[in-house]
C-alpha cells in the first residue's frame, strides 16, 4: 500500500483497489485507523493529539487526497502529499 504522506511519526496510506468511501489508512506506533477524506474516523483508534493531527491534515488536503485517489485507481502510484509542519 502506497504511502501517500508522513509526518510526525504518523505514516498514511492509500490502497489502489480500496471501496468506499475514498478513505486513508493511517498509522501511529501500534494504532491504526481509517479515515474518510471529510475527517471522520471509520475505523480503529488514533491517540487524541494524533488524530487531532490527521484530521486538520485532511482538511487541508482534501483535492490533494481526490485526485491521488483517482491516480492510484488508474492504477498508479499516487503522489505524495505535503506533510504536516
Amino acid at each position: 500500500m502506497p504511502i501517500v504522506s508522513m509526518f510526525y511519526g504518523i505514516v498514511v496510506r492509500m490502497f489502489a483497489d480500496d471501496h468506499n468511501p475514498p478513505h486513508i489508512h493511517v498509522a501511529y506506533q501500534s494504532e491504526k485507523a481509517v479515515y474518510a477524506f471529510d475527517g471522520e474516523c471509520l475505523t480503529g483508534k488514533l491517540p487524541r493529539k494524533q488524530h487531532t493531527l490527521v484530521v486538520a491534515w485532511i482538511m487541508l488536503h482534501q483535492e490533494e487526497l481526490q485526485a491521488a485517489r483517482t491516480v492510484c485507481h488508474g492504477g498508479e502510484q499516487p503522489m505524495r502529499i505535503e506533510p504536516l509542519r
